[in-house]
Parts: structure tokens; C-alpha cells; sequence
């Protein structure tokens, strides 16, 4: 297994011979304005550029989006993906937004699995942000809540299990649970909004989880790129977590 880091949550995982890219968000710097709903809205974003050209980035074997927020996918990549690609999606109205956008083998990741050239999908659940509070926030801004997380299972890989955008919560304990996962990418830059409320993990969920499954390897993702982040790479690395590693952009690392 390869996981490539690429820019905030875009990764390329090489998995059981298949590469995977993970939510594409290629859009240059700065091309977006920060979410006037969270913290550092006068911050553009994305704050870096892409550390190799989409045309590398999207030399895939297949896509898996695990939600359609707009750090995750945009037109930059409905332009340069191959639209006969397998494309993975979390439910339904996903999928209808994508095949709108002419892609033509889209299709549902299971909690029961999802088969693809010898490798399983599993979808598993999360909490984009305390339910109860964050989302009747989306419902009122016609944003979607719901972020899957995505487990990979191969008979001669490691199990994968990266966990989308969520905070530390029952839902990703029960994952881990299930499925004992030895290789674990958190989102984990600490995303605010403007009440307070942060939607994915921070540092102190990473030092929790690394607690938690200390036989694991913690992969910290989604870092340095958005507005709205309140948590950076240096953050988590002065913590010292033995199980815990932190990627560069554009850093490859082998399970």
C-alpha cells in the first residue's frame, strides 16, 4: 500500500494494484474565498498550490469521493477526470450530482462492501461537526452534512480505514472496532465554523485516536490548505506521537 499525499484531503492510494484518488480538489491557490460560515472566512483558499500537475494527480484507476463539500471536489476536477472512470460515492443523491457532471460508472459504496478487482470498500459513518449542532446549520445553508469514511480490505494488504471528514465520535469507534484497521488517515486540521463548533478532527482527536488503536498507524491529513483551519502539520507534530505521521505535500508513504 502507497498513500500520496497530495493537498489537503486529495489522495492517490495504491492499493492491492489499483490507485485510488481521493477526493479531488484541484483548484489553484487562493482560486476560492474562505466560507463566510467559519472562522478566517478573509482567508482565500486553497492556501498552497497543487505540488504536481492535475494530469499526474489524475492518472487513476478509479475515484472515490467521500462527500460533495466544495475543499473536495470542484470543476477542476469534473474537467480533468476521465469520465469513464469507476466512481465511488457515499448514497444516492451523490450520485446523481455526479453522473450530472457525465460521469458514467458511478457507483455506492455498502457498509456490507463493495467489491473492486479483489479489494473490498466498506463505507463507514462519522459526525461532520456534533450532529445536533452542525447539521440543521447545513440544512439551513443547503450544504450537505453527511461525510462517509471509506475502509479498504485486501487478502495480502493492510487494512485502510480513512476516516473523511468527522469529528472523534461513536461512529468512528465503531468503525475501528469492526474493523481493526492498522493504517488510520485522520482529517485533521481542526476546522471551525463561526460558532465555535469544529467539523473534523484537531490535534487533541488525533492524540485520542493514536491512544486508542496504539498499534495503528495515525496518518494526519487534510492540513495547511484551508481557511477555516484552526489545528497545522507543526501543531501535531510537537505533540510527539510515536504511532503518528505527518506527510508533506506531495510525500509518499509506504505501508
Amino acid at each position: 500500500m502507497h498513500i500520496h499525499q497530495i493537498r489537503n484531503a486529495t489522495l492517490i492510494v495504491t492499493y492491492n494494484g489499483k490507485k485510488f484518488l481521493i477526493d479531488p480538489w484541484l483548484m489553484p491557490k487562493d482560486y476560492m474565498a474562505g466560507f463566510d460560515v467559519a472562522v478566517n472566512a478573509n482567508v482565500r483558499q486553497p492556501r498552497v498550490d497543487l505540488p504536481l500537475s492535475i494530469a499526474n494527480i489524475v492518472d487513476v484507476d478509479a475515484v472515490i469521493l467521500t462527500h460533495f463539500h466544495p475543499d473536495h471536489w470542484d470543476e477542476f476536477a469534473v474537467d480533468a477526470i476521465d469520465k469513464n472512470l469507476p466512481f465511488f460515492v457515499q448514497n444516492e443523491e451523490d450520485l446523481n450530482k455526479i453522473k450530472a457532471f457525465g460521469f458514467n460508472d458511478v457507483r455506492i459504496v455498502s457498509e456490507r462492501g463493495t467489491e473492486f478487482y479483489g479489494t473490498t470498500l466498506y463505507k463507514t459513518y462519522g459526525q461532520h461537526g456534533k450532529r445536533e449542532i452542525v447539521k440543521p446549520l447545513c440544512e439551513q445553508i443547503s450544504m450537505p452534512y453527511d461525510a462517509m469514511g471509506v475502509v479498504f480490505k485486501a487478502k495480502d494488504e493492510r487494512t485502510l480505514y480513512i476516516t473523511g471528514d468527522t469529528i472523534w465520535c461513536d461512529e468512528v469507534i465503531t468503525a475501528i472496532k469492526k474493523f481493526s484497521p492498522s493504517v488510520i488517515v485522520v482529517n485533521a486540521c481542526g476546522a471551525t465554523l463561526l460558532n465555535g463548533e469544529r467539523i473534523i478532527m484537531n490535534d487533541e482527536d488525533v492524540k485520542t485516536i493514536a491512544s486508542y488503536v496504539p498499534s495503528a498507524i495515525i496518518v494526519a491529513s487534510h492540513m495547511d490548505t484551508v481557511s477555516h483551519l484552526t489545528v497545522t502539520r507543526s501543531d501535531i507534530r510537537k505533540m510527539n506521537l510515536k504511532n503518528v505521521v505527518v506527510p508533506e505535500d506531495n510525500e509518499i508513504m509506504e505501508f
